[in-house]
This record gives structure tokens, C-alpha cells and sequence, in this order.
């Protein structure tokens, strides 16, 4: 039997098998066993009886061996599998040897005593060949230090030192807790902590560190890195959990700018996702952008009764099929092309389809770009909210989920005012139609179309400059699946009428990220600074004026209330109005009198 491993992509042999030619030196181990034992006797048998005892030992011992196909080929050599089925061959041969007592003068304890020190010198030769086997394989392969005595690095360094294909050999581990100073594990010592990785890398000649710590802070892993590359080696590291369950030599990967912000396994309520989900018919707007697509992708895994998936570009809606199914061939119903602009359409696939829960992602989302033409965010963002909302409440939708931004919070910008207006409107649909309506909020996605970190990647690729608006600008950022992770956990625990805050972790500086971004680069790449741009603010927030973050379901999911909107007064807006005078009337109906300011929903005060 060969064991299979996979190290690079590449599949590959672990061990050899155990054949016939072990049995030669357990019959060795056997004479030797049964020599010792009467050597040490206090009275000795006759010889005739001794080479008797060892021919009828050797005898058992390969016929209680073949039943258990011990030299067949079953095994691989020096695991425990094989171990064990010696450790049963050689009892067995020991039990039948006291039981026949070939030396019926010699104390009756010698075929005992013969069969443990056989069994010592089988297992000594198969550990001996074994660590023969790894250290040869360990010869010529790059050194490396591995960051993380925890289960992911125990499991790492088990899998470098036993694939004999694989190319880095662990010579040290780096860990902070200073309990496991000084331990070994898989025979690899722990070196010391962080403060000491400089001088560990110069003392044991590491080419690089393997970051081993999944899920890990962001800041830990940056510090590391800055360490690392400080001394002109490559720093690695193991992918999240989200990524990859294994921890093996084969996952092992580049730093990517997800790992430096930060990774964080969420805790999912399955079961409550499942009750709003499993066997439901969902409908997602904006199927095609970054977050619809995720939410797609995501959603169709808790087995909805049929996803629909709706957007106005055919080309975002082939590879959003695409994604889920391995398939494209755009003849599913599944598919729904349509413009939030188009009430009646909107309403017309609503009557017909009766989705029951609904996603609504569909946005223009540039700022800048919006600032200069309000009227689309007019007529997208608003009205076309509007219309999804009239469409869902037609069609009896029982929980309707509106994804915002946290431009959203004390918004200055005509994308903010838009966002905010959706989630007063989507909070005025609450009170007045049967059915969860609520709002999601948060902030920038990583990797998201037309993102900074989108921007930025592509200066990088294409040498520089990368381009910040200013030193001192922050930003929240999360990867695309926590945040659409934590969106489905929210809208299953959202009460109607609320905006569902997540927690982003804490504000990144953009002109860290593009310095990050840069450092990535096997080139040097300038960053420059332009200056903020009409409507972006220095730092986002999360929350508004008079919104507290109060977290009563879930430790990083935050309920605020909003206050509704009667739509006769978005509908009062024309497209058409000049832009100066659109972009007020907008603020205007952001701005909430104080009688008007709601507190923290009833549903989880208490």
C-alpha cells in the first residue's frame, strides 16, 4: 500500500511499502532475542534445544505473519500501522513459543523474555531506517523557520519533515508564548519569541519564516513581516481557516494584503441561517457585483428552494453562474436580467417568481463619479430601492435585506446621502408591510470592483505611482467572504426597521495599505498624494450622530435603529434638478428632526 501526500499541487509517495525483505532481520532480531535470553539464563539449555527454539520461533513468526500480511506489501514502512501489526505477530509467536517449550530444562520465562527483546531490536531497525530515510530526504532543502508553536505549526512541521518531496526543512520555531520556550516539536526546538527572530535567522542560516498561525491578528503578522523582510528574507504564510481546513506544506502561500489586515474565523449560526434559508425561494439584486456575487455563491450553499439572481449586466451574470455552477450557459431561469429603473419589470418578475427572501445589493457605488452626476444616483440608489421595495411588499416578501455602506453614517457625499436614504426607506417599508424589512451597513470590501485596494494593485502591476489622496486617511476594510459571511448572520438576526452595523476591526491608514501594496512589488514603486476629493471624508464611521453601537445578538454585529421615510418625498425629486440644488435636496432628507431621532428597538433592549 502506498500513503499519498500532497506538497505543492503535486501528488506523490510518502512512504515505501513494507515487502519481504523486512523478514530477514525480524528473523534476525528473533535469534538475537533468544540468544540474549539464554546467555542470561541461570541455567543454560542444551544447544540442540536452543537452535530448536530459534528454527520453531522463526517458523511462527512467518506463518502468524502472513494471515496479517505483515511482509506483503500492506503496510508502509516505520508507521504505526505496521508497528502494531509487529507488536501482534511477535506476541503471538512468543505466546505459542512458551506454549510448545522447545527447551523443556531452561527456565520457562526465556521465550518471554526472548520475544520482548525481538520485539525492541524490529522496532529499533524501523525507526533507525525511517530516520535514515527523513534525514536524507531533509539534505539539499531550503532551511526555514516556522512562526507558531500552535495545532496549524505542530501540523505543519509534521508534514514538512515526513513528505520527503517537499522543499523547506524546518530548523527552528518561533513562538511569544514563553511556556514553550525551549520545547521541541517533531524534533524541531523553539527557539525563542518574536524579539529574538533576527537573531534566530542569522544563527540557523533560515532562508525565510512560515507564518503558522491562521486566522491571526493582522498587526502580529505585519510586525513579523517587517522583520522578516528587514533582513532580505521572504516571509510565507499558511492560508485562514476560511481558505483551507489542512495545514500542510502544500497550502503554504505568498502574503497576501488580506493576511496583513488581518483574518478572523467567524462564529455561524448555522442553524438560524438555515431557518430563514433552506428551502426558501431567494432573490439577490446586483447578482453580478462583488458582494451580490459572494452572496450568491454563499447563499446557494445553505440549499435555497431557487436562487435568483438579478442584474442588468449579462456579462456579470455569465460569471456569476459560472462561479457556482462550473457552467455557464445562460438558459437557467435562474438568471434574471433586468434595471431597478424599470418599476413594472421589477414588479412583473416579483409577481411571478414570489421570492420570500430577498438580498438587495444592486448600486452605483464611485463616489467621486456620483458626485458629479446625482441624478443617477437618483435614479439608481433611490428610486430603484424604491422600486425593489414596492416589488418585495407586492410580493408578500418576508424578509427583505438592504446592503448599505458606511458612507450611510452622518453621510456627506452623494453616495452616502443615497445610501442613507435607502435605509430610511427600507425602514419605513417595515412599518407598513407584513415582512422583515432591515439594513446591513459596512465599510469597504477587499478586492470589491473599483476599490481602492483594486486601484492600487493595478498601479502596482503597472510599475506606479500608486496615488493617496492623503497621509492621514482611514478606512475599514474586510475581505469580501466575512463580510457577506456576516451579512447572511445578520439578516437572520434583524429586527425590522434597524440597520445591522459590522464590526470592521479597526480603521486601516490608506497610506499604509499603499505602502504594503508597494512592498509587495519586486520593484520600488513611488506613492504620491493628491488630496481629498469632494465628499470623502478624512476617517469613516460606522455609526451616525445619536446612534450607539449596541451588540445584543452577536459580538460583531451592531443594531441601530433608523428612522423611516415617507417615499412621496423621494419621489418629489426630479433627476432632472441641477446638480448643486439635487445634492441638497438629498441632505435634507438625511437630516432627521430631534423629536424624530429613535432609540434602540424594543425587540433587544430588553
Amino acid at each position: 500500500m502506498i500513503a499519498i501526500r500532497r506538497c505543492g499541487g503535486i501528488v506523490m509517495d510518502f512512504h515505501r511499502p513494507a515487502g519481504p525483505g523486512a523478514l530477514p532481520a525480524d528473523l534476525c532480531a528473533w535469534a538475537g532475542g533468544l540468544a540474549l535470553a539464554v546467555a542470561i539464563a541461570p541455567e543454560w539449555p542444551p544447544l540442540p534445544h536452543a537452535v530448536g527454539a530459534i528454527l520453531l520461533a522463526a517458523a511462527l513468526h512467518t506463518a502468524i505473519a502472513w494471515p496479517v500480511h505483515l511482509y506483503r506489501r500492506r503496510y508502509d514502512r516505520g508507521t504505526l500501522d505496521e508497528l502494531r501489526a509487529v507488536g501482534l505477530t511477535t506476541a503471538a509467536a512468543g505466546a505459542a513459543l512458551y506454549a510448545l517449550n522447545p527447551m523443556p530444562t531452561a527456565p520457562a520465562g526465556i521465550p518471554v523474555v526472548a520475544a520482548m527483546t525481538a520485539l525492541l531490536g524490529m522496532v529499533a531497525v524501523r525507526g533507525a531506517a525511517r530516520l535514515r530515510r527523513e534525514r536524507r530526504s531533509l539534505a539539499g532543502r531550503e532551511p526555514v523557520l516556522v512562526y507558531g508553536a500552535g495545532a496549524a505549526g505542530h501540523r505543519l512541521l509534521r508534514s514538512m519533515l515526513h513528505d520527503p518531496h517537499c522543499r523547506y526543512r524546518p530548523v527552528g520555531v518561533i513562538d511569544d508564548d514563553p511556556a514553550k520556550r525551549n520545547l521541541r516539536i517533531e524534533g524541531v526546538p523553539v527557539l525563542g519569541g518574536r524579539a529574538s527572530l533576527i537573531a534566530v535567522l542569522e544563527r540557523t542560516g533560515a532562508s525565510g519564516v512560515i507564518f503558522a498561525i491562521r486566522n491571526g491578528d493582522g498587526a502580529l503578522l505585519r510586525s513579523v513581516r517587517a522583520l522578516v523582510t528587514a533582513t532580505g528574507r521572504a516571509l510565507s504564510v499558511l492560508p485562514s481557516l476560511d481558505e483551507s481546513l489542512d495545514a500542510s506544506v502544500g497550502d503554504v502561500r505568498e502574503v497576501q494584503l488580506s493576511d496583513l489586515l488581518g483574518r478572523r474565523q467567524i462564529d455561524t449560526d448555522l442553524g438560524a441561517i438555515g431557518d430563514y434559508l433552506t428551502g426558501k425561494r431567494v432573490l439577490v439584486t446586483g447578482a453580478g457585483g462583488s458582494i451580490g456575487s459572494e452572496l450568491c455563491r454563499q447563499l446557494y450553499r445553505f440549499g435555497p428552494a431557487e436562487l435568483m439572481m438579478l442584474d442588468r449586466d449579462e456579462s456579470a451574470l455569465h460569471a456569476v453562474q459560472l462561479s457556482i455552477h462550473g457552467r455557464a450557459l445562460l438558459d437557467s431561469p435562474e438568471l434574471i436580467l433586468a434595471d431597478l429603473r424599470d418599476a413594472a419589470a421589477l414588479a412583473a418578475v416579483f409577481a411571478a417568481r414570489r421570492p420570500e427572501v430577498v438580498f438587495h445589493a444592486a448600486a452605483l457605488k464611485h463616489l467621486t463619479l456620483l458626485e458629479r452626476h446625482p441624478g443617477e444616483a437618483l435614479q439608481t440608489n433611490v428610486i430603484g430601492t424604491l422600486n425593489v421595495l414596492s416589488a418585495a411588499a407586492a410580493a408578500g416578501v418576508s424578509r427583505f435585506v438592504n446592503i448599505s455602506t458606511d458612507k450611510a453614517a452622518n453621510p456627506v457625499s452623494v453616495l452616502g446621502y443615497s445610501k442613507r436614504i435607502t435605509e430610511r426607506l427600507t425602514a419605513h417599508r417595515s412599518t407598513v408591510a407584513d415582512g422583515t424589512y432591515l439594513n446591513v451597513r459596512f465599510g469597504n470590501v477587499l478586492g470589491s470592483r473599483g476599490s481602492v485596494v483594486t486601484a492600487f494593485q493595478a498601479q502596482v502591476e503597472a510599475g506606479g505611482p500608486v496615488t493617496v489622496t492623503d497621509p492621514s486617511v482611514t478606512r475599514y476594510f474586510m475581505t469580501v467572504q466575512e463580510a457577506v459571511q456576516l451579512v447572511i448572520q445578520a439578516a437572520a438576526l434583524g429586527a425590522g426597521g434597524e440597520a445591522l452595523v459590522l464590526d470592521m476591526g479597526a480603521p486601516v491608514r490608506i497610506d499604509e495599505l499603499a505602502h504594503q501594496l508597494a512592498a509587495l512589488s519586486t520593484r520600488p514603486i513611488e506613492v504620491v498624494y493628491t488630496g481629498l476629493r469632494p465628499g470623502e471624508k478624512l476617517h469613516e464611521e460606522l455609526f451616525g450622530l445619536g446612534e450607539a453601537d449596541v451588540r445584543p445578538l452577536h459580538p460583531l454585529i451592531s443594531h441601530v435603529s433608523v428612522p423611516p421615510l415617507d417615499p412621496a418625498l423621494v419621489l418629489a425629486l426630479s433627476p432632472s434638478t441641477a446638480p448643486a440644488a439635487l445634492v441638497g435636496q438629498l441632505a435634507d432628507l438625511c437630516v432627521v428632526p430631534a423629536i424624530e431621532v429613535p432609540t434602540l428597538s424594543a425587540a433587544h433592549t430588553s
